[in-house]
């Protein structure tokens, strides 16, 4: 066989091999495109997924915006009183939770002056009617287990509730000032219990309107709040805590 034939059939030979390859990968390439793609083999051109399978960025975009707009909804005074912060317990008394604290703090130490104020002005007035009175109406009757004079006990009271309540209002030393109030008050709540009794608490009515054990119960919630908590804002004991605490410098 000549050069020219043996030529001519290897070109014959390798165009059949070079159609079936393409054969086969066109069916094969037509099997694993989805249905929303044709592919011609003659110009193999694309044809694209009709515009109702293409997600809307509009409507991605609607809807983004409305949830945004409901998460950054700004909430009322009427969402707080109705809504689930209604049933919330505040955990931190720092900022405006403290607020109430300064006047609650100013008007019972301001009002502990005046109960050490004992027959004038100033605790401890010996002599007087009002501290004679004090001596023989409530002191010998219900204290008289103390050791000591009595006096001394009496005027030791006058002076924790007089001295006791500046440094209160102040919100100076207001842990052991409001620890000696607690202790005065439990001691007339003592009193009160020992003369009176419960006064039919809870439900009972009082004749006279006198509840008399009830008063230094609540100054004596006030005063164990104060010391387990201390002064809080506008005290003489944040001013000096702000001066010599460390805690900003080992942070």
């Amino acid at each position: 066989m000549t050069k020219p034939t043996s030529l001519i059939l290897s070109l014959i030979a390798l165009t059949a091999s070079n159609n079936a390859v393409s054969a086969f990968t066109t069916s094969s390439t037509t099997k694993l495109v989805p249905k929303s793609l044709s592919f011609t083999t003659t110009k193999s051109s694309f044809t694209a997924p009709s515009v109702a399978s293409v997600p809307q960025k509009s409507t991605n975009a609607n809807f983004m915006s409305s949830t945004d707009e409901g998460e950054t909804k700004k909430e009322t005074t009427w969402d707080r009183i109705t809504g689930p912060k209604l049933f919330k317990t505040v955990t931190n008394w720092n900022g405006i939770h403290s607020v109430p604290l300064v006047p609650l703090r100013i008007l019972t130490g301001l009002l502990m002056i005046h109960h050490g104020s004992e027959g004038g002005f100033g605790p401890a007035n010996v002599g007087t009617p009002e501290f004679q009175g004090f001596m023989d109406y409530i002191m010998t009757p219900y204290f008289g287990f103390l050791p000591g004079p009595l006096e001394f006990w009496a005027a030791l009271h006058d002076y924790a509730e007089f001295i006791g309540g500046i440094c209160f209002t102040l919100g100076f030393l207001t842990r052991p000032a409001a620890l000696s109030l607690l202790i005065t008050m439990s001691s007339a709540v003592y009193f009160h219990l020992s003369s009176t009794g419960l006064q039919g608490f809870p439900f009972g009515h009082v004749s006279n309107y006198s509840y008399d054990f009830e008063e230094p119960l609540l100054y004596a919630l006030i005063f164990l709040m104060f010391w387990f908590n201390g002064a809080g804002p506008l005290s003489v004991d944040s001013i000096i805590y702000s001066q010599i605490s460390q805690e900003d410098e080992e942070k």
